[in-house]
């Protein structure tokens, strides 16, 4: 289901080899997008059969910038002796244009994956997914599809500004679903949050791009 990035100078194959055969440890660093998404990871990967610790400092509304001057979170990152810290971005941001994203996004998302290197852990970008009818607030006459282009553009550039590393693409696995008209029971009400089959959706491409199928 999972297609191996291009994106890594850390390599999928590293990442698996610092989760497997002893109990991994693993933290979400983002906000609503993410609440739920850890939890189900943990038991995915329990009924698999292995071993894991999966924490997560996720506030709603929160950017990586905030994060990446947040005491809490960075204390965090320094103390808890993580192999994995995926970094989740506020669900809009990477969609914005290029200069915003430079200025916004990409010099904290290299800050907080500098922080995950120096404690010892692999940094990881969590692709999220468009919003169902795009953001119209922000770019009118927008789509769900444009957005997701979007996003996957930003996620990129600042993996690239984070020293190449590895993105989930558990968008486009959202965007499979979506092209195969099974989309829409991925999302809550509001059209951006995710129902509980969105969340195992997501949860589902994390255990595979960490363990394999």
């Amino acid at each position: 289901m999972v297609a191996t990035p291009a994106l890594g100078a850390e390599s999928v194959v590293e990442l698996r080899k610092r989760l497997s055969g002893k109990e991994g440890r693993i933290l979400f660093v983002g906000n609503s997008y993410s609440f739920e998404v850890p939890g189900v990871v943990a038991r995915m990967v329990r009924v698999r059969g292995g071993k894991i610790v999966v924490e997560q400092v996720t506030k709603g509304g929160w950017t990586l910038r905030k994060h990446a001057e947040s005491e809490e979170t960075l204390e965090k990152i320094r103390e808890g002796k993580w192999d994995v810290i995926v970094l989740q971005e506020q669900s809009q941001m990477p969609s914005f244009g290029k200069k915003a994203r430079e200025r916004d996004l990409n010099p904290f998302a290299k800050a907080l994956a500098d922080e995950a290197r120096k404690a010892g852990a692999q940094p990881v970008f969590f692709l999220t997914w468009g919003r169902r009818d795009g953001d119209q607030r922000n770019h009118p006459e927008d789509t769900y599809g444009g957005m997701q282009i979007r996003l996957e553009t930003g996620y990129r550039e600042a993996a690239v500004s984070a020293g190449s590393a590895l993105v989930v693409p558990v968008g486009k696995a959202w965007a499979r679903e979506m092209k195969a008209g099974r989309g829409k029971g991925l999302y809550a009400k509001d059209g951006s949050h995710p129902t509980p089959e969105g969340v195992r959706l997501s949860a589902k491409v994390f255990v595979e791009f960490f363990f394999g199928k």
